[in-house]
């Protein structure tokens, strides 16, 4: 099994877990006079306007079942016009072999929103081959740390990402978002993000899938201290609103209706999954699946029902309730 099925195997098997979002409380209106049908899922973004918040999450690429599950994502992404990124595609420069394990994406959704994926240690050469082979709409950096000085063969030295960013940023003719893989940001990130001129920052909290967790599972000398380094997907989004400029997408640790819904009222413009996803498409037939989220986006709308709130780009006026005893705000 090569480290991108050790990643899937490793990502299906772990146990949904409570996370921060579950110390926090949204409002209740007894009296909404509303339905489900006055309900407005709809959201504008990239110059392009997508009928739901939410969007398909990095995950895989670079092997023969990562190709199978892009396949069934970007199917599911084509049927509910979802935004979709795919895993990083630095697997293809290795082997030429794994490039169909991307472009796969592409072939099945030609006219959908697709989002390329490197980590920020590739320059801009590189970042324009991602970008060719996709055909994509935007291109995303992550930042992952963790996760590398805990893989046996990750790198050990991170200078000149904020190059890559900066350049990238300033050459780059479509969308640069920089992501965390789940390890959510600080506010001096995102500060340091802003001041290059990043529009668009996915702060990738705690609460999902760990790599670190994982990159320890595969080693024979784990650094199981980077198991509970960095921030909560809530936490991050907190810090954000003292770093105002960019566009905030959340994911890490999102499992349900009512996490998407908690993240738009923290600020997220974008609520992406990718536990979730992965499980829909590896446990059911693509109908199945269509049918599961269908009722996922249903369940979104009742509970904005609740709320008293028509229409999502409301959701982020809405006050909320944070266990303080637990979770720490600023």
């Amino acid at each position: 099994m090569n480290r991108k099925d050790d990643h899937i195997h490793f990502a299906l098997n772990r146990p949904v877990m409570d996370n921060a979002f579950d110390r926090m409380r949204l409002p209740y209106h007894s009296l909404p006079e509303m339905g489900v049908s006055d309900v407005h899922l709809s959201t504008h973004l990239f110059n392009r306007t997508f009928p739901t918040p939410l969007f398909i999450n990095a995950m895989t690429g670079g092997s023969d079942q990562a190709k199978t599950i892009n396949y069934r994502l970007a199917l599911l992404a084509k049927h509910f016009d979802l935004p979709m990124a795919t895993g990083s595609l630095s697997a293809m420069f290795h082997n030429k072999d794994l490039k169909q394990t991307f472009t796969v994406v592409r072939e099945t959704n030609p006219h959908g929103f697709m989002i390329a994926n490197l980590g920020a240690h590739h320059g801009l050469e590189n970042v324009k081959k991602a970008i060719d082979v996709l055909k994509a709409d935007a291109f995303e950096y992550h930042l992952n740390v963790p996760q590398e000085l805990a893989m046996p063969e990750g790198d050990r030295s991170f200078e000149g990402w904020v190059d890559h960013i900066a350049n990238a940023q300033k050459q780059l003719k479509i969308p640069l978002i920089v992501k965390e893989v789940g390890f959510g940001m600080s506010t001096q990130t995102m500060q340091t993000l802003t001041n290059l001129g990043v529009r668009y920052i996915n702060v990738g909290g705690r609460g999902g899938t760990n790599f670190s967790v994982i990159e320890n599972q595969r080693s024979a000398t784990p650094f199981n201290g980077l198991n509970d380094v960095g921030y909560s997907t809530v936490e991050s989004l907190l810090f954000a609103h003292h770093v105002p400029g960019p566009t905030y997408l959340a994911s890490g640790g999102i499992r349900s209706p009512l996490d998407v819904i908690k993240a738009l009222v923290l600020g997220a413009k974008l609520v992406g999954m990718s536990h979730y996803f992965l499980q829909l498409v590896t446990e059911q037939t693509h109908e199945q699946a269509v049918e599961t989220f269908t009722h996922f986006l249903q369940e979104c709308k009742a509970i904005m029902v609740t709320m008293g709130v028509r229409d999502i780009g409301l959701l982020a006026k809405q006050p909320y309730f944070l266990d303080k005893t637990t979770l720490w705000t600023l």
